[in-house]
C-alpha cells in the first residue's frame, strides 16, 4: 500500500506540473530501452515503441529522437520495424546503434518463432536511416529466450564487442564488418565478486523471473562502455521484486568483472523493469533510463528519461535518484531558422506520425494542449513576423505562441482555416505581438473556435521567425 501511495503520489506530480516537466523526455509515445549514441555535435536515441493494453511487453518497431542540447528532442520518426526484418514474425526487444567508418548499425533482437529470439543487425549511412536488414538472417539464434538486449562496443584496438542476454550473460567479437563474428558464444560465469548474485534454475522460456536471492544479480539489459581505461558493464539486476540498474568493471571488455553495486534503486519509476545507457556529451556524462510514469503507462508502457551526473574521481558511479526536471541545458536553439515542430521538449495533448512527403510532424492536436521549447534564442533584436507551416482538414482552429509560460507575453497569433486537407500544407505568417530579445522559453498553445471539444485542430509541421 505504502509504494502504491508513493508512484500514485509521483505520476499525480508529473500531471500538475505538467510543461515545467522534462521527464520523460518524450511525451508523444512511449519509448522503452532507451540507447543512447554520441555522433558529431547531437545525442541520438534509439529506443523501443511499446504498445500499452497487452499483458506482457509488446512492440514491433523501433523509434528515434536525437538533440543537440539535452533538452528539446527532435523525433526521427520510425527508422526500423520488424517488417523490415523478414525473419522475424513477433515481438521487438531492446537494441542499440553503433557507428563505426561512417556507417551505421543498429542491433536488434526479435521472436523468430514460437521458442527462439533471435538478434539481428541493420545498417545504414545515417544515424537517422534509412536501414536495411544487413545479413537478411538473424546473426546469433540458438533456441533460446536469451537472446535479447544486445550491446556493442568497439575497443580501441578496433575490435567490437556484442553482449547480450536475459538471466544468462553471452558474448561474441565481432568482425571488421560488425555484421558477422568469429569463434564460440562465450557465456560469462555469475558469480557473487562478478555481478553480486548468482541466478538460480530458470523455466524453459525464460520469460519468469526466478525467487529474488539475498544480493544483487544480473537479469537483463547489459550496456557495455570504457571510460578512462575502466570497462563497465552496466546491467538490470533485481531489489524486492522489482529492477534495478546495477553495474561491474574490468581492465578488460571480457573480464573478470567486478561487481561495483546499484546505480539506480528503490525509485518510484512505476515500472517492473528498467533498461539504460550511458554515455558523455558536451563535457558531461548521463544516464538514460525508462520509466513508467506517463499518463496510460506503466510496466507495458514505458518512457525514455534521463539523468545528468558526475563520477567519483575513482571512477565509480554514484547512486542516481529520478527527477521530473532532467539536465540542464548545453545548448540552444535559433529562432531564425526552420525548426520542426517535432523538437519538442515538452508537449500535450498531441501525438507524432510521418509520411514520406514531409516526413515526422506533430498531430492529433486538441484544444488545451501545447508544445515546450526550451532556450530559443532571438538575438538581442526582436523578429517582425512569425510563420509556420500547418494543415487542416476543417479549419476553425488557433496557434498562440508565448514565451516565458502559457499566459506569458504573447508573441503571436495564428488563425488556421481550411487548408484543403490533413496534408495540404499552407505556410501561415503574422506579425509579432509583443517583441522578444533574448534567450526564451517558447510555448505554442492550441486553441479552437467555437469548436466540439476533443476535436482535432490542425496538423504542424514546422515554425520560423523573421527579422
Amino acid at each position: 500500500m505504502i509504494k502504491h501511495f508513493v508512484v500514485t503520489a509521483l505520476i499525480c506530480g508529473y500531471a500538475s506540473i505538467e510543461l515545467l516537466a522534462q521527464n520523460p523526455i518524450v511525451q508523444t509515445n512511449y519509448t522503452p530501452d532507451p540507447a543512447p549514441m554520441v555522433y558529431k555535435d547531437r545525442v541520438y536515441v534509439y529506443a523501443g515503441d511499446d504498445i500499452p493494453g497487452f499483458d506482457f511487453y509488446y512492440m514491433t518497431k523501433w523509434r528515434l529522437y536525437s538533440s543537440a542540447d539535452m533538452v528539446n528532442w527532435t523525433d526521427h520518426g520510425v527508422p526500423l520495424a520488424l517488417e523490415d526484418f523478414s525473419w522475424a514474425i513477433d515481438r521487438a526487444w531492446a537494441a542499440q546503434c553503433v557507428e563505426r567508418n561512417g556507417k551505421f548499425y543498429w542491433y536488434i533482437c526479435a521472436q523468430t518463432d514460437k521458442n527462439n529470439i533471435g538478434i539481428g543487425v541493420a545498417v545504414s549511412d545515417s544515424p537517422t536511416g534509412p536501414f536495411k536488414d544487413a545479413i537478411g538472417k538473424p546473426l546469433v539464434m540458438n533456441g533460446s529466450w536469451a537472446n535479447i538486449d544486445p550491446t556493442v562496443h568497439i575497443d580501441d584496438d578496433g575490435q567490437a564487442y556484442m553482449y547480450w542476454g536475459n538471466g544468462s550473460l553471452f558474448y561474441v567479437k565481432l568482425n571488421a564488418d560488425m555484421v558477422s563474428y568469429s569463434g564460440d558464444i562465450i557465456e560469462v560465469p555469475q558469480t557473487v565478486e562478478s555481478f553480486g548474485g548468482v541466478r538460480g534454475p530458470r523455466g524453459e522460456t525464460n520469460q519468469t523471473p526466478p525467487a529474488e536471492p539475498k544480493k544483487d544479480m544480473f537479469i537483463e539489459g547489459p550496456w557495455l562502455y570504457k571510460r578512462n581505461n575502466i570497462y563497465y558493464q552496466m546491467f538490470a539486476g533485481m531489489e524486492k521484486g522489482t529492477e534495478c540498474l546495477s553495474y561491474s568493471i574490468s581492465e578488460s571488455p571480457i573480464g573478470p568483472w567486478k561487481y561495483q553495486g546499484r546505480i539506480m534503486v528503490n525509485q518510484p519509476t512505476n515500472s517492473f523493469t528498467n533498461h539504460g545507457g550511458i554515455v558523455d556529451f558536451k563535457g558531461n556524462s548521463y544516464l538514460f533510463y525508462h520509466t513508467g510514469l506517463l499518463p496510460g503507462g506503466g510496466s507495458y508502457g514505458r518512457a525514455s528519461a534521463v539523468e545528468e551526473f558526475k563520477y567519483n574521481p575513482d571512477g565509480t558511479i554514484p547512486l542516481i535518484s529520478i527527477s521530473k526536471e532532467g539536465p540542464k541545458p548545453v545548448g540552444k536553439l535559433n529562432s531564425y531558422i526552420r525548426n520542426e515542430a517535432e523538437t519538442i521538449a515538452w508537449s500535450e495533448k498531441c501525438k507524432t506520425t510521418q509520411d514520406e512527403n514531409v516526413g515526422v510532424y506533430v498531430t492529433s492536436i486538441r484544444t488545451g494542449g501545447s508544445i515546450k521549447v526550451r532556450e530559443v534564442d532571438f538575438g538581442s533584436t526582436s523578429p517582425k513576423k512569425f510563420k509556420a507551416s500547418l494543415a487542416s482538414g476543417l479549419g476553425a482552429g488557433i496557434l498562440e505562441v508565448y514565451v516565458d509560460s502559457i499566459g506569458g507575453p504573447k508573441v503571436a497569433t495564428l488563425k488556421v482555416p481550411r487548408t484543403g486537407g490533413w496534408k495540404a500544407w499552407q505556410t501561415l505568417s503574422t506579425t509579432i505581438e509583443t517583441p522578444v530579445t533574448g534567450k526564451k522559453d517558447v510555448y505554442f498553445a492550441f486553441k479552437g473556435e467555437n469548436l466540439t471539444a476533443g476535436r482535432e485542430l490542425y496538423n504542424f509541421d514546422y515554425w520560423i521567425f523573421e527579422k
